[in-house]
């Protein structure tokens, strides 16, 4: 799949684009906001955020743009008002609007549902223990409580559409670590 492609298609809501844009780009954000914020978590926390955010305003790329540029711009801001907040030492409030969230449909298991629901459970929750406790938590909560979105949503305080990039990314890490056995 081209980019330009994936970005025509996420902007039809379809959730393998949305797949591929964030295994294309997670890396090239991620790694931008390691080198400002020298921290691990808030880099991942911001670089969560920045794709909720872009697949949120999706149909509002520009194509006459790059969208790694379009991320990292994203990226940037997302930093600068965080670190706004902190100077105002004013806490960080997440959003309990979650209208406007992008609509994923999760319908079809992808190939890393398939991958996990094939593991044998008690390898399975040891290879879960690998993952970084927020992520152990989002998988936890989807497939063993079996809570939707929504009510995981409710559950960590979060916006949904963090939530969603949260899931996608934990089973992108969960099926890699499933890979290397």
């Amino acid at each position: 799949m081209e980019i330009e492609e994936a970005i025509s298609r996420a902007k039809n809501n379809d959730q393998k684009a949305f797949n591929y844009l964030l295994d294309r780009f997670w890396d090239n954000v991620y790694g931008f906001q390691l080198k400002r914020t020298e921290n691990e978590n808030d880099a991942e926390d911001i670089t969560i955020q920045t794709f909720s955010k872009a697949f949120d305003k999706i149909n509002t790329f520009d194509e006459k743009y790059t969208f790694k540029t379009w991320l990292i711009t994203i990226s940037k801001h997302i930093h600068i008002d965080l670190l706004r907040k902190e100077k105002n030492s004013i806490t960080q409030v997440i959003s309990k609007d979650d209208r406007g969230a992008f609509k994923v449909l999760d319908e079809s298991p992808s190939a890393e549902d398939k991958l996990i629901t094939e593991q044998h459970l008690a390898k399975l929750l040891r290879d879960i223990k690998k993952l970084k406790p927020h992520y152990q938590e989002v998988i936890n909560l989807r497939y063993f409580q079996e809570l939707s979105y929504k009510e995981i949503s409710k559950e960590l305080k979060e916006p949904m559409s963090n939530i969603k990039v949260k899931l996608l990314r934990a089973k992108k890490l969960l099926a890699e670590i499933i890979r290397e056995k």
